[in-house]
């Protein structure tokens, strides 16, 4: 039922009939499609008439390796990524993605994208972050037996740092605005294979949305159906895609009569999807002001988020950091201790104000104690603790 990965070949978004092989993996968009001005990113294609649909009859579990016919070739090991759980409060559902074994949605791209490094025989990984990704990458990578170097912005958080160096990547804090040029010679010059963006607008790599598809699948079964709606924190809007697409392919299975529409929830100090969505455009690149959300903040969007959005009937939602900030603290009041970032999707139901005919999917994607200045608060000690001291008020 499992079995062999049934991917087929690379296709361009930019225009669906141009397709490429499966491999080597265009981690540089569409050759044909792109332009100086927008890149392509590509999907992949599957037999979907040989899927066994018993597929979606499985228990749930961790490894999407469970997906392996609906996936690219799993070349990496497992982590144990996937299974998250699916918490229900205040009339909608949160999709936990902080239970990965790196603690953020990043593991389900990471298992795909180091499996193609390891099938294309590099000779190490290679990724540009301040964080969720970097980690994540530099543990697959240490899974697969492959050296990885992280380009990490100065100003990432210490802690982050220390998470990624732990699983023995060789980490380098560059200016932010040095990380891409130095990406693209460890490629050319190096041959490590790249799990980060390359391209003028955002593309990444072609494999990486299809592990996040995994998190459509958990739900149909989570839910017992297709959610009415979807929120998700988006900055390069993989996440959103992957969705997205995992919701079309159980439609085009037969196993489902709809897709969700989908909401990009982006902080208010950025937002080029928004930007996008509203002018036409099939990608877009804004200023960036300031935002502790440094999770989805970025200037450069990419066309994924825009086919997800327009095609699913969503919208594109920008958040304040305090509007953020709200949502992490109901998120955390209930048990679920989200980096700022990773409260986006609820804070975008909450911004949104509307009621759907259906269930609605808040993606939370990240642990909080990634969040900016955590562990540098001090707190006082009490020297003559009395039992008054321990009231619920005190």
């Amino acid at each position: 039922m499992n079995g062999p990965s049934l991917a087929l070949r690379q296709r361009s978004l930019g225009a669906p009939a141009t397709e490429f092989p499966l491999f080597p993996p265009l981690t540089r968009g569409c050759p044909e499609t792109s332009t100086d001005e927008i890149a392509y990113p590509l999907e992949i294609t599957y037999d979907y008439g040989r899927v066994d649909r018993r597929l979606f009859e499985q228990e749930p579990g961790t490894d999407i390796a469970r997906w392996s016919p609906l996936l690219p070739p799993l070349e990496a090991p497992t982590l144990g990524e996937g299974g998250t759980p699916l918490v229900e409060f205040d009339g909608i559902f949160v999709k936990d993605e902080s239970r990965n074994p790196t603690w953020s949605h990043k593991d389900r791209l990471n298992r795909v994208a180091v499996s193609a490094a390891v099938a294309s025989g590099a000779p190490g990984v290679v990724v540009a972050s301040s964080g969720n990704h970097g980690a994540s990458a530099a543990a697959y990578a240490a899974r697969a037996g492959l050296p990885a170097i992280v380009l990490a912005s100065a100003d990432s958080p210490p802690a982050v740092q220390a998470f990624v160096r732990a699983y023995g990547a060789k980490v380098v804090s560059v200016p932010a605005e040095a990380r891409w040029p130095l990406l693209r010679e460890v490629v050319d010059r190096l041959g490590y294979h790249p799990v980060s963006n390359q391209t003028v607008t955002h593309t990444g790599h072609p494999f990486g949305p299809e592990g996040y598809k995994t998190i459509a699948y958990e739900l149909f079964l989570q839910l017992g159906g297709v959610p009415a709606a979807v929120f998700t924190p988006t900055g390069y809007a993989e996440l959103l895609y992957g969705v997205w697409k995992g919701f079309v392919e159980l439609r085009l299975l037969g196993l489902a009569d709809a897709v969700p529409r989908m909401f990009s929830c982006e902080t208010a100090a950025g937002g080029p999807h928004a930007r996008a969505l509203a002018t036409g455009a099939p990608a877009a690149i804004v200023e960036l002001g300031a935002s502790d959300a440094y999770g989805i903040a970025g200037p450069v969007g990419g066309h994924r988020g825009v086919v997800a959005v327009r095609d699913s009937g969503g919208e594109a939602l920008l958040l304040t950091d305090e509007e953020l900030r709200a949502a992490q603290r109901d998120l955390a009041a209930r048990g679920l201790w989200q980096e700022l970032s990773g409260a986006a999707g609820l804070a975008g139901h909450r911004k949104l104000r509307r009621d759907f005919d259906g269930p609605v999917v808040c993606v939370a994607t990240s642990s909080g104690f990634k969040d900016l200045g955590v562990g540098a608060e001090r707190f006082p000690v009490l020297e003559h603790p009395t039992l008054d001291d321990l009231a619920p008020d005190a």
